[in-house]
């Protein structure tokens, strides 16, 4: 049917890739993603109810969008169409506009699938607008890619942004398992076991892509095969993955206890420590920019105002990796760990944001104070907004005292620097503010 496709009539090839063959057409054959699909979650009772609307799905490669959206058009019997910003037009559009109209006529909703919707730019995603709000299509849209900053605000906002998780260890091992046991689209008919170790490497390097997971597992069986071996064992799978093996523990665990030390040590001061544990990882051949966005969430909660620079050295430590590399790319990703391990520590900022977040799940959207809105009409104005705003410049110091939280909120302190290094100076800032606000100027601030 051209760019349409009745997901329900497809049926999987066995030349097709194993993930394509293995992808879930029901939900009780998905995994993952408890968070949407579990018991009286949005995703189930929409799929259940058969009742469709328009979403944005944005999470990591691998986590389900595209069988998410196939799943729910199939519940609804609607048709599902693909559309990629690679492949597809104005003029593709146009005919299914025409398509979905005649659908609509019969009494069959169409579902455009929209792949990598952040590739689109901004006059092309204007194009599904009249559409949706007509009802003509209902939009679900794929991104790896943050939809406030990609997708333009009136199609975000007749759309719900549903986050994808990537797949957890055990998601990954489910999967894993049932490609092994499936005899209709998995490699059941091949008889084939996996030890134990060489499924946990499967399950580590494919980091939460059942994607990337059944691609090494499909390619690790075929050299098995070769091998006229019943097993899959770690060497095929470092094969297919072209990576050395991680040491693991049978319970798998041996990962995590490592990327937990590396973090602690951090957090502990220790340079030699996290240096150590660093190599531990990428000599076993972890993903450098895993550990590279480890340490961006580190510098900022663990380290924070007590040293602003260290976000700077932990993100300009990405992206030198992202320039140079292996082998060199350790040498800027070693600098990094020194400099946090060795910089002063604060979580002030992290534990404000936590108390910020408590109110705001507590409080809801509280009203904005009438004296910080904006006022660009003379309507506004005569409301009152902006009115009695003190403008800071216009008072020594550029310090005024003036209330800026909701009145429900009035009096609340979420900041509170610690003593350790550059923060200590914030301390004393702030200290003298309120020493000024206490005791203002006469100068007018009007």
């Amino acid at each position: 049917m051209d760019l349409f496709e009745l997901n329900s009539s497809t049926q999987a090839s066995p030349l097709q890739p194993l993930a394509e063959r293995m992808r879930p057409k029901t939900l009780d054959e998905f995994v993952g993603q408890e968070h949407l699909l579990g018991a009286g979650k949005l995703l189930r009772e929409l799929t259940e109810a058969g009742a469709l609307r328009s979403l944005i799905l944005w999470g990591p490669p691998g986590s389900g969008k595209t069988t998410l959206a196939q799943i729910l058009a199939r519940s609804a019997g609607a048709v599902c169409v693909h559309f990629s910003a690679v492949t597809s037009g104005v003029k593709d559009l146009k005919k299914i506009i025409q398509e979905a109209e005649e659908f609509q006529r019969l009494g069959k909703r169409t579902v455009l699938f929209v792949d990598e919707i952040h590739h689109f730019n901004k006059s092309q995603q204007d194009n599904f607008l009249p559409h949706v709000e007509r009802g003509t299509l209902i939009l679900i849209g794929a991104t790896t890619e943050n939809p406030s900053f990609e997708v333009i605000s009136p199609l975000l906002s007749r759309c719900q942004v549903l986050v994808l998780n990537p797949l957890t260890a055990d998601d990954i091992g489910k999967i894993v398992d049932r490609a092994l046991r499936d005899k209709q689209h998995g490699l059941g008919t091949w008889q084939l076991e996996i030890a134990v170790e060489a499924r946990e490497f499967v399950i580590q390097h494919s980091q939460g892509d059942c994607r990337v997971a059944l691609n090494a597992l499909e390619n690790a069986a075929t050299l098995a095969r070769k091998d006229r071996k019943n097993q899959i064992e770690v060497s095929h799978l470092q094969e297919a993955f072209q990576r050395k093996p991680l040491q693991y523990d049978k319970a798998g665990d041996e990962h995590y206890n490592v990327i937990s030390a590396f973090i602690k040590s951090l957090r502990g001061s220790d340079p030699d420590a996290a240096l150590y544990w660093m190599m531990r990882m990428i000599e076993a051949g972890e993903d450098p920019l895993f550990i590279a966005r480890r340490m961006i969430i580190f510098a900022a909660e663990d380290i924070g105002n007590a040293d602003p620079q260290a976000l700077q050295v932990a993100v300009a430590a990405k992206d030198a990796f992202h320039f140079v590399g292996l082998p060199e790319g350790k040498i800027p990703l070693a600098q990094a760990v020194t400099y946090l391990a060795t910089a002063p520590k604060s979580n002030a900022s992290y534990k404000a944001m936590l108390a910020a977040t408590e109110d705001v799940e507590e409080h809801g959207a509280l009203p904005v104070p009438l004296h910080l809105r904006n006022a660009p009409t003379p309507l506004m104005q005569k409301l009152g907004y902006g009115k009695s705003y003190k403008y800071a410049h216009n008072y020594p110091g550029h310090i005024v005292e003036q209330e800026h939280l909701p009145k429900e909120l009035r009096g609340k302190q979420y900041y509170t620097p610690s003593d350790s290094g550059y923060e200590s100076r914030i301390k004393e800032r702030l200290k003298s503010w309120e020493e000024k606000k206490k005791n203002p100027s006469d100068r007018d601030g009007s």
